[in-house]
């Protein structure tokens, strides 16, 4: 029955590769009948394949983003789902020694004062717009070191992960990939803790006005199931190693 009924959820790469949904999706599938066959990509892409009506629902973290997506009228209304941070990892010998601050702006200022090897997603997801949000209130314009020091790669959480462990760089990760990541080779968390690296996720469903063939009550499920008690409790009680990926604190805004 799960097999005849199914939602398209476009999602980040991070609730993939961190594992979540491996953890939260059958358990949903388990209570509704309803499969969900994931999508998992940037943010800025996953909002794309939501505007052109290729998705049911969409999971995804870049607030400003959302916004736009909604007041576009694709879909909504948004719901806040849960958080987690970004972390500002690094190599373990910081040859831009910034390890001793929690500030990521002086952090960020410290690598490209240091010309040390930064790898960026570059992909337009959530996590690429939060970095260069914060390249930009850090006064640092990091394009000028594009190819040099500053390394795009155009490719999901993992794979930019793999390649700043390759090459001993630094790059700005979401805690949750970064807990489930096994090849970190001397790669370490430096800067943790800035109220600006929080990371927080929303859900919303694609207007079946703008789409009339989307799923809208079987999206209308998830996303009633994610941000109520059940949902809530299977994001909090996904862990690794004992410690939390993701906090739940589902909200109608």
């Amino acid at each position: 029955m799960a097999q005849d009924r199914f939602i398209t959820l476009a999602s980040t790469t991070s609730t993939e590769q961190s594992g979540l949904f491996g953890h939260i999706l059958p358990l949903f599938t388990r209570a509704t009948g309803i499969a969900v066959r994931v999508v998992a990509l940037g943010t800025g892409q996953a909002l794309d394949v939501g505007r052109r009506g290729d998705a049911d629902v969409l999971l995804v973290h870049d607030r400003a983003a959302e916004d736009r997506f909604v007041e576009g009228g694709f879909g909504g209304p948004r719901r806040q789902v849960m958080y987690n941070d970004f972390v500002l990892i690094g190599p373990g010998a910081d040859p831009a020694g910034i390890a001793m601050t929690r500030d990521v702006g002086e952090a960020l200022r410290r690598i490209a004062g240091a010309r040390a090897p930064f790898v960026s997603r570059g992909d337009r997801s959530g996590t690429h717009a939060a970095e260069l949000r914060l390249w930009q209130e850090a006064g640092v314009d990091p394009v000028a070191g594009r190819g040099q020091w500053y390394r795009e790669v155009g490719q999901g959480m993992g794979p930019a992960l793999n390649t700043a462990a390759a090459q001993d760089a630094y790059l700005l990760s979401d805690r949750g990939t970064w807990l489930a990541f096994r090849n970190r080779q001397g790669l370490k968390v430096l800067v943790e803790g800035d109220a600006r690296l929080l990371n927080q996720y929303g859900v919303i469903p694609v207007s079946p006005q703008r789409h009339p063939h989307v799923k809208a009550a079987e999206a209308a499920s998830f996303v009633e199931w994610l941000i109520g008690p059940e949902g809530q409790a299977a994001i909090a009680g996904y862990r690794i190693g004992g410690e939390p990926l993701f906090f739940p604190n589902a909200t109608d805004g």
